[in-house]
């Protein structure tokens, strides 16, 4: 087969769309490329929508070019997996989303107005999200919130749904005060219950965490990812200052990495009014 379009930088997502379709030949494409299917792809399109919000929060915009690559890839992927199977192809994946955002913006590509709030606006799109689902005959208010998503972000979702038909805490006071009794049933748990028990007391709890950040307009998976970001910023902190004693953290103690936390803490305090 010519490779003239292969070869061509300058081919745009098509060139693209040919590289798999070769990587995917039953005759002579990559081995495990023709072994692999929707679902062993699937956690490799997660963990790359994953790599492309860490290089976002990092400000790392050449890694981001790349990311976003890789993310782009495992499209590909599935639609050549669907081509083949007859289920859908590139092009019809194009077309319905391209399709969605014309209907889901009437304010720009209609005739209604765009003299609209931001509050306004999101209002408009969820109600067309609303009548989408109803004309796909879903059955409840949380159909569609997709079972594969982080566990986090999908209670966030759910909590979401739910509230749109008025099953929600009216204020954050009755959602702290929920916490707290989870939290005591936590402990009741760890105390006389079994490891079972004790597991479905801290999902409840973590469950509603996750509502507490929608009633405060977090994200708990965004907020999550930061935290985590900065546990891993300070406790390299922490392994510098070790090394800057000659220590490793298997050599030190919890009082002396407590201290140096706090004096990594300090430092980001001082380095931020600086700034």
């Amino acid at each position: 087969m010519p490779d003239t379009l292969i070869n061509d930088e300058n081919a745009g997502i098509e060139r693209l769309l040919e590289i798999m379709r070769r990587l995917r030949d039953p005759k002579t494409g990559c081995p495990w490329d023709i072994e692999q299917d929707f679902d062993t792809i699937a956690p490799y399109t997660i963990e790359e929508a994953y790599e492309v919000a860490d290089a976002i929060e990092r400000r790392d915009w050449p890694e981001l070019e790349g990311e976003l690559g890789d993310l782009l890839l495992q499209s590909v992927y599935h639609t050549a997996m669907g081509e083949e199977q007859g289920l859908f192809s590139f092009q019809s994946v194009v077309r319905n989303i391209s399709n969605k955002m014309v209907a889901r913006h009437p304010h720009v590509f209609g005739d209604e107005s765009r003299d609209k709030s931001a509050d306004q606006q999101t209002a408009d799109w969820e109600a067309i999200k609303a009548s989408e689902r109803a004309g796909k005959e879903q059955k409840g208010a949380l159909d569609g919130v997709a079972v594969g998503l982080p566990a986090l972000l999908r209670a966030y979702k759910l909590q979401k749904r739910a509230a749109r038909v008025g099953f929600d805490w009216p204020d954050t006071d009755d959602v702290i005060a929920k916490i707290a009794e989870e939290a005591a049933e936590l402990v009741e748990a760890r105390d006389t219950l079994t490891e079972a028990e004790q597991f479905e007391e801290f999902g409840d709890l973590m469950f509603v965490m996750a509502n507490l950040g929608r009633h405060l307009n977090i994200e708990p998976e965004a907020a999550l990812r930061a935290a985590n970001a900065k546990f891993t910023r300070r406790f390299e902190g922490v392994e510098a200052k070790l090394k800057e004693l000659g220590k490793t953290p298997d050599q030190s103690d919890l009082a002396e990495m407590d201290a140096l936390w706090d004096a990594v803490k300090r430092d980001e305090k001082a380095a931020k009014q600086k700034t």
